[in-house]
């Protein structure tokens, strides 16, 4: 009698196509998140030095801003941000993919708790240093609105930010923050990456949901609220370093230490999670969309080139 064959995985996309639906589907997302995304960056830009704040609340920020800048003016940066999912988002879920599939066993079972969040970790770090030149674009066009017009960098677009950063502040202006980057990137993926699977695996395994948009709904919920309670000291870290100016030859923030010490000292504790609002109406939709478009774009790849 013939030994037992080893069991086979299943047929999957093949690695170029994983990177490709990663951007996509967050590119996609960042279409219908990138107002809240300029509100946020604002929120926590807002009061930079001391405890008086220029928006009361995140609807305060939007009817300025709508005032102020027009309609077109939530837009601000929508080039920035597609760009940034272009690089970042495609890197992060294409490693994380890749990743994921190699540590699944041949039986089907997937990584266990650690190990999403170790990959979740490896994948943001590697995604965010792709994708700081696109950052910094973005916070700095976002950020744009809120000067005095003769203060205002004035870029048309993101690849004339990048031209002008290159230009005007050397080629290394556009890795300013790196490590406050990835340092965001590493906790943001190890809560929202992991937590997403697992929430996932826990909602497929409770019974109730099926392996479909709901369950997909719900878990990038969960993941949304995990990652923005567990990411926004760092990510204010992040804003105001990239979008600091130089002072008499010298820069606003010797690192993301001293940007926390000012932080707290200057605006109060709980400035660390200014923005919170808008913060969480951005990464949780942003979460919902992009791993829903994935997961739909997985669906019919798989159908239509994989089953047929």
């Amino acid at each position: 009698m013939a030994a037992a064959a080893d069991p086979v995985k299943p047929k999957t996309s093949p690695k170029a196509i994983k990177f490709l639906f990663g951007g996509l589907a967050g590119m996609g997302a960042t279409v219908f998140v990138q107002p809240l995304d300029l509100v946020k960056n604002r929120m926590q830009l807002s009061g930079q030095g001391s405890k008086a704040r220029e928006y009361k609340t995140s609807l305060h920020a939007v009817a300025s801003i709508l005032r102020n800048e027009g309609i077109g003016g939530i837009y601000t940066g929508l080039s920035a941000g597609l760009l940034r999912q272009a690089t970042y988002t495609t890197t992060r879920l294409g490693i994380y993919t890749i990743l994921f599939e190699r540590m699944t066993k041949p039986d089907g079972t997937p990584p266990n708790f650690l190990m999403k969040a170790l990959i979740g970790m490896t994948a943001g770090a590697t995604g965010a240093f792709v994708g700081t030149p696109a950052e910094v674009a973005l916070i700095r066009m976002t950020a744009d609105g809120r000067l005095p017009p003769d203060q205002r960098r004035g870029y048309a677009n993101v690849f004339n930010a990048l031209v002008r950063i290159t230009r005007e502040e050397g080629l290394t202006t556009l890795w300013r923050g790196c490590i406050p980057t990835m340092a965001r990137a590493v906790v943001v993926n190890a809560a929202q990456l992991a937590s997403y699977s697992q929430s996932k695996q826990a909602l497929l395994d409770s019974g109730y949901f099926g392996d479909g948009i709901l369950c997909h709904f719900c878990a990038s919920m969960i993941s949304g609220l995990v990652t923005t309670a567990a990411s926004m000291p760092v990510d204010i870290v992040k804003t105001r370093i990239q979008n600091m100016r130089m002072i008499d030859g010298k820069p606003e923030y010797k690192n993301g230490l001293e940007v926390l010490v000012k932080v707290v000292r200057n605006e109060g504790f709980f400035s660390l999670w200014k923005g919170f609002t808008p913060y969480y109406a951005r990464l949780g939709p942003h979460t919902v969309l992009t791993f829903i478009f994935l997961e739909q774009m997985n669906k019919f790849y798989k159908i239509y080139f994989l089953d047929s």
